[in-house]
């Protein structure tokens, strides 16, 4: 994928897929139900804490990559819907395996069965198994296999949404020093900031041309 997404973008995402398949008669969502969605506690990892502020800044960055949009069906207030299957060409095993992927992490194929059972039935693994082909072996893919950890059966699949996903650690790979912790946390800030500042350039642009073209109309 060219747009690469930080946790914020892909925790949204999913909720948003997970809820237009599981409680549709609910679907969209306004900020407010995205935000309790965001921060579940069931079906998450991580469990996130998210402010209405956070999400706010990663719905400007998700419209401005198009893969979010304002719901055109009015109402009281303001609400998002994702376009990622309209983007992408996914159909809805797909997109159920997919919003797996984005709300829980890297999972198992049995994994993937069992808890994306909500949202489309698979008969069996191999079923699973044909769709992550798929995934994978598109121009651009969606997922990859990463490599199987010591000690386990079975390799796990990861979304590439967010870019080259690292392996999880092993006892012999020691966590990152504290410096380099708060290193990447200063990148991502910068990062999200020059997202931040593409979208008001984009706003800005689209309100010079709309008031050239008020001028124009009365030259």
């Amino acid at each position: 994928m060219e747009m690469i997404l930080n946790s914020i973008e892909t925790r949204i995402l999913g909720c948003l897929i997970e809820k237009e398949l599981t409680t549709p008669e609910y679907y969209p969502l306004s900020l407010n139900a995205l935000t309790n969605a965001c921060n579940q506690k069931s079906n998450r990892d991580p469990v996130m804490a998210l402010e209405e502020e956070e999400i706010v800044h990663a719905l400007d960055a998700l419209r401005f990559k198009q893969l979010v949009v304002v719901s055109a069906e009015g109402g009281r207030v303001p609400k998002y819907r994702h376009i990622l299957a309209e983007k992408l060409g996914l159909v809805p095993e797909e997109l159920a395996l997919m919003c797996e992927l984005l709300v829980r992490g890297p999972q198992t194929v049995g994994e993937l069965r069992t808890r994306a059972e909500r949202m489309h039935s698979f008969s069996e693994l191999a079923a699973v198994d044909d769709v992550l082909h798929e995934l994978m072996d598109r121009e651009q893919p969606l997922i990859t296999r990463l490599a199987r950890q010591p000690g386990r059966k079975e390799s796990r699949y990861a979304h590439m949404l967010s870019g080259e996903p690292e392996s999880a650690p092993d006892e012999c790979n020691p966590p990152p020093e504290a410096a380099r912790l708060r290193v990447v946390a200063e990148n991502e800030r910068i990062r999200q900031l020059e997202e931040e500042m593409a979208v008001l350039r984009t706003e800005v642009a689209d309100l010079r041309r709309m008031v050239h073209e008020f001028k124009a109309q009365f030259e």
